[in-house]
Parts: structure tokens; C-alpha cells; sequence
């Protein structure tokens, strides 16, 4: 699980790395999918989601415009669900291409808000659904709401939904390290962008802080 986290993470920046400012949103999935093709992760358990703009308010559904333009001054996200032999990946994360200071704070924030409910998650014996009601007010503080419509889930060997499909919000019991992915999805409140970022529940000693 470990080896296909790194994996994941290291498909992400190389994604994100190749969009530039003045590409069309739809037109990036099939050079994600060559990317991770490259890496050697051929399979995807869940789509490529890449997002431009306004289209990061909405993740779940399609794209507010298909057509959507990168800008010099914009804000993208990227989520990956690749598998790794048999083992499933997962991992999203959030950029800019310029000076926007809104932009640029709700990228920087939805990580922000992603470690403090995983601190949260490690120092009490929270349940899934206490940590997604913390993260709630961890939003709601920096000026933000939390899409609820990405609520977590567990990862393992694919499959991983026939050991469980239940949604980590839902759940009422304390969620183990390595299994269960925390997803934050953060827009601003009059809708013209989002941030996204998603990681397994680990110590710190598995981040850059």
C-alpha cells in the first residue's frame, strides 16, 4: 500500500507538472492517462478527474464547461485512482499557475485543513464520521465549505469495495492507518473555485510539513 502511495503521489506531480496555462480541461485526461501508462499504472479504479477554474467546485459530476481554458492566473486539481498490480492507489491534490492570493490560499488551505483533521484523526479515537464533522468547522474557520460529496473511503487490494463501500464520513468507528483515504473538497463560498486534496490517514512522519 505503501509502494502504490508513493507511486500515486509521484503520477500527480508529474501530471500537474505538464498542465500549462492555455490548455482545455478535456483535452488533458488522455496525456494524464499516457503519464500514468508511463509510471506503469495502467489500470485506474475510478476515472481521471482533472478540473480548471470554476470547473473545481464540482468533482462528482461533469465539469460545469468541458471547454475550459487554464489560465495565467488560475487554479486546477488533479485526482488519480490508479492500481498498482493489485493494489489500489489513490491521491489528489490541488495548484496554481499565477498570483491569484484567493486561489492561492484555498490550495495552500484545503492542505491545512487536511492536517488538522488528520491530526485530529491521531490524537483521539475519533470515528470517520466525527473527523468529517470536524473537518467541517475546520472549513467553516478559514472562511470556506466542505463538499461533503467527497466523503472518504477505504482502500486496499482492488476491489476495494467488496470489504467495504461504506464512506468514511459514515462510519462509527476510529478509522486504522494505511486503509482509509481522507478526502477534502473545499470551495469558496460563492462558487467560483474549489481545492481538493486527498491522502491515506498516516503519521506525520509520512508528510513534508
Amino acid at each position: 500500500m505503501m509502494v502504490v502511495r508513493e507511486k500515486t503521489r509521484e503520477a500527480v506531480r508529474a501530471i500537474a507538472s505538464a498542465i500549462k496555462p492555455g490548455m482545455i480541461e478535456e483535452e488533458t485526461t488522455e496525456m494524464a492517462k499516457d503519464i500514468l501508462s508511463d509510471l506503469g499504472l495502467l489500470r485506474g479504479w475510478h476515472d481521471v478527474c482533472i478540473r480548471f477554474g470554476e470547473n473545481t467546485v464540482t468533482m462528482t459530476t461533469a465539469p460545469l464547461n468541458p471547454k475550459m481554458v487554464l489560465g495565467e492566473d488560475d487554479i486546477f486539481l488533479v485526482d488519480i485512482g490508479p492500481c498498482w498490480k493489485h493494489w489500489e492507489g489513490d491521491g489528489g491534490d490541488t495548484f496554481v499557475t499565477g498570483l491569484n492570493a484567493d486561489m492561492a490560499r484555498c490550495a495552500a488551505d484545503v492542505k491545512n485543513v487536511f492536517h488538522d483533521v488528520r491530526r485530529h484523526w491521531l490524537s483521539t479515537h475519533a470515528s470517520g464520521k466525527e473527523l468529517y464533522d470536524f473537518a467541517k468547522s475546520c472549513a467553516a474557520r478559514r472562511g470556506w465549505e466542505l463538499n461533503m460529496d467527497l466523503p472518504g473511503h477505504r482502500i486496499a487490494d482492488f476491489p476495494h469495495k467488496v470489504i467495504s463501500n461504506t464512506p468514511l464520513s459514515a462510519i462509527d468507528f476510529h478509522p486504522s492507518k494505511e486503509l482509509w483515504v481522507l478526502e477534502i473538497h473545499i470551495c469558496d463560498k460563492d462558487r467560483r473555485f474549489g481545492a481538493f486534496f486527498e491522502d491515506m490517514l498516516l503519521d506525520d512522519s509520512h508528510f513534508e510539513l
